[in-house]
């Protein structure tokens, strides 16, 4: 009783750290054996730990402070793998679609919320707040997926950009929807003039005074001075940017983009992610602990009703905005699917509300239901949101409305591809990193091609290098056709979505049946699946890069080729039976005589010893050590012309056969002491 009096004396937080954490690790170690994401974990442990659930944690505040720093490293992180150049690139989809985004869900909002019978002040309030995304999540389930930097997900960055710049007109504007009188245009402008001032200072400061600041301090080599001046950095700018009116995400995400433009970018993020997962996780769980579960099961239905609403207007207002960004019906569907949810910036917002009586106890309650259960079910949506989007793409729709729903999906360029001339040509569906190497394999090998591909920025820019390249879905008729795919000779279907590849598959058997389809999937269990819809070969990535180390290893212990390249072929020829299934005594094994004796190359690291500057006729070290010298290289030039009198030198790399015994104990003898 003592103890703990006087540890809560002395760091009042500590019993709630514990206490989270502890139910934390509960939890999600539960959640994984049960395949439920991490994310869900936390909000389940903040609803189980909150003044609603079993009232363990006291101290609000302090989880909601935590939770900020981890919000704010989020965002720093993100920065830090962002650009100023990449920030650049994407302004269009940041002014143009985020001001449509946001624009347009207040519109449809409060429109909607007046049929219900809300004011109109109150029902263009909770626009703001449907209209508001979840940085946090989304852009945390992005980063673990690797889909920050592609299309869909550099355009839902942007549109997440803007959501936290307007989050502070939304803020100024709340007090003139309730009746307070304020001077709103001078607010706005003095914010207009602040933005363009933290700019300006993230310019200069990331191409003249960060990066001399950090290769100075990278030169002590000290990593508790080097991670101690990259939290300054990104506390510095996001402090900056509160005292001028703007969030802390922004400034947060601002001093990452600084440093982003440093060559120290990939060792301060290794230095903060670390930080970062342990405070984000505040952030869920104080989320969490804003869920009332009585609430919800008393009013159940209408929550449920309210969420398809949210989600319906939210998804469909995202599409239309990104759509005329002139992206494909694929990318935005995946865009809406991806920040369709009410964020984190809205609860804050939604504080605002009440305390300006925009809402009241009911209504706050409903809101909070309705934005933790979006919040919810945001990483299964999310995660599967390329999957969605192609079935949404293909759906059975009347003729007439496909026809110019495939016409505004599939915006084909025949700009650098043969027409009517193509013929026994390679088709390449899908054109990532296995997509690029095997176009440039055939362009060497004078094997005539094209490509598919999905996404419009590698479209534009592979056919301004002159690569036969079109944009389209490769399960629609009319983009075959283009590419003449009755007459090609062989199909590589090289995209990582399951789904996707059987419809291509089945698309192109429809037209053809004379082609060889080579399929690459992810897993060995897609083969038959594959097998059947009819393709020709399956190759599944996990297994050949298990097999092409393995020839590697086999290389190593000296086997000759052939017997190599024929164990390749009995794996791939049993469908990869050997990996799939537990080895049994006497079947799968490998008849493979391995030598007792290895190849290896030493760097003589002595200038005086027993078979040093000594002819090797009388070293004797193959007498001796049972070694045999193949090669001598020396000033950069290799020799296998030796004789008795050549002798080793300080520095010479010498090429040695013999049995890993003697090697070792040749290596001995001449590396350095």
């Amino acid at each position: 009783m003592i103890y703990s009096l006087l540890a809560a004396a002395q760091l009042p937080m500590l019993q709630d750290i514990v206490i989270i954490f502890g139910l934390a690790t509960l939890v999600i170690l539960l959640f994984m054996r049960l395949k439920v994401p991490t994310i869900i974990g936390f909000l389940f442990t903040g609803a189980l730990a909150g003044p609603y659930g079993l009232s363990l944690v006291n101290a609000s505040t302090t989880v909601d402070v935590l939770s900020e720093i981890g919000v704010i490293l989020l965002l720093f992180v993100i920065g830090m793998e962002f650009s100023l150049k990449s920030l650049m690139s994407i302004k269009k989809a940041v002014f143009i679609g985020g001001t449509l985004q946001v624009g347009l869900t207040i519109f449809v909002t409060a429109l909607l919320a007046h049929l219900f019978g809300f004011d109109w002040n109150v029902a263009v309030f909770i626009g703001f707040l449907l209209a508001l995304s979840s940085t946090a999540i989304v852009l945390k389930l992005l980063q673990e997926g690797g889909q920050v930097n592609n299309l869909s997900g550099k355009t839902i960055l942007a549109i997440l950009i803007f959501q936290d710049i307007i989050i502070v007109p939304m803020m100024l504007l709340t007090p003139m929807l309730a009746g307070e009188s304020e001077n709103i245009a001078v607010s706005l402008l003095l914010m207009l003039f602040k933005g363009a001032l933290v700019v300006l200072i993230t310019i200069l400061s990331a191409k003249y005074l960060v990066p001399n600041l950090l290769y100075r301090i990278a030169r002590t080599r000290n990593e508790e001075l080097f991670l101690l001046s990259i939290i300054v950095i990104c506390f510095s700018v996001a402090f900056l940017t509160s005292l001028l009116g703007l969030s802390l995400g922004l400034g947060a995400f601002l001093a990452g983009l600084i440093i982003s433009e440093s060559d120290y970018r990939h060792h301060a993020t290794g230095k903060i992610l670390p930080f970062r997962e342990i405070f984000l996780s505040f952030f869920f769980v104080s989320v969490g602990m804003l869920f009332d579960v009585s609430f919800l099961f008393q009013n159940i239905a209408v929550i449920l009703i309210i969420v398809l609403i949210v989600f319906l207007s939210k998804f469909i207002m995202t599409t239309i905005s990104v759509k005329v960004l002139g992206m494909s019906f694929r990318e935005a569907f995946m865009v809406a699917f991806s920040i369709f949810q009410i964020g984190e910036f809205s609860l804050l917002l939604a504080k605002v509300g009440m305390e300006h009586q925009l809402l009241d106890a009911t209504n706050y309650q409903y809101f909070l239901a309705v934005s933790i259960l979006t919040m919810a079910i945001t990483p299964f949506i999310l995660n599967n949101r390329e999957k969605l989007s192609y079935k949404l793409v293909n759906l059975p729709l009347p003729n007439g409305l496909k026809t110019h729903f495939v016409r505004n999906t599939e915006n084909i360029s025949m700009a650098n591809i043969g027409g009517d001339e193509l013929g026994d040509h390679l088709v390449i569906i899908g054109y990532g990193l296995n997509g690029r190497n095997l176009s440039k394999a055939a362009k060497r090998a004078e094997i005539p091609y094209a490509i598919i591909e999905m996404n419009p920025e590698t479209v534009r820019v592979e056919a301004e290098k002159g690569e036969p390249i079109i944009f389209g879905n490769a399960s629609n008729e009319t983009v075959l056709k283009h590419v003449n795919i009755h007459r090609a000779r062989v199909i590589v279907i090289a995209i990582s979505n399951s789904d996707a590849t059987k419809s291509i598959i089945a698309a192109i058997r429809q037209l053809t049946q004379n082609a060889s389809i080579i399929v690459r999937t992810r897993y060995v269990n897609e083969i038959s699946d594959n097998l059947s819809m009819g393709a020709n070969e399956v190759i599944p990535e996990e297994f050949e890069t298990s097999i092409e180390i393995f020839t590697r290893v086999l290389n190593k212990y000296l086997i000759a080729k052939d017997e190599i390249e024929d164990f390749t072929e009995e794996v791939r020829s049993g469908n990869y039976a050997m990996f799939r299934t537990p080895l049994t005594k006497g079947r799968d094994r490998l008849n493979i005589d391995l030598p007792e004796i290895n190849f290896v190359s030493l760097r003589v690291g002595r200038d005086s010893g027993n078979y040093i500057n000594e002819p090797l006729k009388k070293a004797r070290i193959r007498e001796n050590l049972g070694v045999n010298l193949v090669a001598i290289k020396r000033d950069g030039k290799t020799t296998s012309k030796i004789d008795g009198d050549t002798k080793l030198q300080l520095g010479d790399v010498v090429y040695v056969v013999g049995k890993p015994d003697a090697l070792n104990q040749f290596e001995s003898e001449v590396k350095e002491k």
